[in-house]
């Protein structure tokens, strides 16, 4: 079947799923959606998913929230609102309204059925549906072209994984052809890629639908008592024992690197890898590929800057991302990512960091593989990352020893 490219992308909506808690990413989450957490110095998690949506050409875009969403929503209208609603272009915020029930959205698949009237066949030919909180580049319309031309019911993105990780997401098992035949829902024993032992697919949370197709499928399944209303755990294994075309698509990376970078960052562990990679000589993830923009909100700060004073007072930035606004003023910083609006004080030294937004580091300060969330206050001579025994009285200190101090947190002078 050969339908043109716009006719695609007049004919699609996009349905992202931006509801998530993220508990195991708390207290990054105390105050926000996952979807909502700041990454990368400037960007949230979710400018990456809507990024690969404006450069793949998709403009009709829903995101469903659900948690906390407040700060989700500021952002959205503050860097998002680009849109030309008299070119039929959009992008609304769609928090559960108790359409159909007295529920809130019970799973992924009922976030989709409760706002089904949004994608029936009169307003939308395919319906492209997305996770909020992942960390990757696709051109989507290769994906929903794909779809097409094999008439499939439902199409999945998926990618090669080694089995150890495998494990914690779901596992496609496909034909010569990339149709599904089987599917695992974080198995504990992997399906592994013939010939490649040692990979599984796995499934990406990346779906495209013939909305007449799907429609029927989320009423089926909503009338079910023992569905939990997932796409992972419920519409694709239904859609599989019902002998319905439910195709693979191998993720098609834009990343321009050798290995292709997808990222889950469900734990502040990972949360930290990931962001660490960032300032390394040659990162995994490239920010800087011109063709492939990675778009957010931008505050209107002043450039970065680091101030000597004279003396020992010589402010220094060493393999470090600076954000817009900050001011490192006689202070050391190295290895580290600086948040908009930071200010780094006279002999304050931080290293393998994460410091966002509006946090003031005070003088003599030390701080060593921390995560410091927006507004915080470090008081002068104040020591974090340093005696995670200590640390561990007053904030959240991960397995591998990365100290996370929550938003807004007060924090008593050692004096």
């Amino acid at each position: 079947m050969q339908i043109s490219v716009s006719n695609i992308l007049r004919n699609t909506v996009t349905m992202v799923l931006a509801g998530g808690q993220g508990e195991r990413l708390y207290p990054l989450t105390t105050y926000r959606s996952k979807p909502a957490v700041p990454f990368g110095g400037k960007y949230r998690i979710i400018d990456f998913t809507l990024s690969n949506c404006l450069n793949s050409g998709f403009r009709r875009i829903f995101v469903l929230t659900q948690y906390k969403s407040d700060s989700l929503n500021q952002h959205l209208y503050e860097g998002w609102n680009i849109f030309k609603s008299e070119l039929g272009e959009f992008i609304y915020s769609v928090p559960p309204q108790l359409k159909l029930s007295g529920d809130w959205y019970l799973g992924t698949a009922n976030a989709i059925h409760q706002n089904q009237n949004l994608i029936k066949p009169d307003k939308a030919k395919w319906v492209l549906i997305l996770s909020g909180d992942h960390i990757y580049k696709m051109d989507y319309l290769k994906m929903v072209e794909y779809h097409i031309r094999n008439d499939a019911a439902l199409t999945i993105a998926s990618i090669k994984t080694n089995v150890d990780q495998a494990r914690r997401f779901g596992v496609l098992v496909t034909d010569e052809n990339n149709w599904v035949i089987d599917f695992q829902e974080k198995p504990r024993t992997p399906i592994e890629i013939p010939n490649e032992r040692g990979f599984s697919f796995v499934n990406m949370g990346i779906y495209v639908f013939s909305s007449k197709k799907l429609i029927e499928i989320l009423e089926e399944d909503n009338s079910n008592p023992n569905s939990t209303h997932d796409f992972g755990k419920d519409i694709i294994p239904y859609m599989i024992r019902e002998k319905m075309k439910v195709l693979s698509f191998l993720f098609q990376d834009e990343n321009k690197k050798d290995k292709p970078y997808w990222r889950d960052i469900g734990t502040l562990d990972s949360y930290y890898a990931a962001s660490m990679d960032l300032i390394s000589v040659i990162p995994e993830f490239n920010f800087y590929d011109r063709e492939w923009p990675i778009r957010t909100f931008l505050s209107q700060y002043p450039p970065a800057k680091t101030i000597s004073h004279e003396g020992e007072r010589v402010g220094r930035t060493l393999s470090s991302i600076m954000c817009d606004g900050t001011v490192v003023s006689g202070g050391l910083v190295e290895r580290s990512i600086i948040g908009p609006g930071v200010r780094v004080n006279s002999y304050a030294y931080v290293t393998d960091s994460i410091i966002m937004d509006n946090v003031n580091i005070g003088r003599h300060a030390r701080i060593r593989r921390a995560i410091i969330d927006k507004n915080v206050h470090i008081p002068e001579h104040y020591e974090i990352g340093f005696d995670l025994e200590e640390d561990k009285k007053k904030f959240t200190v991960t397995e591998s020893g990365i100290v996370v101090i929550a938003k807004n947190q007060k924090l008593e002078s050692n004096k």
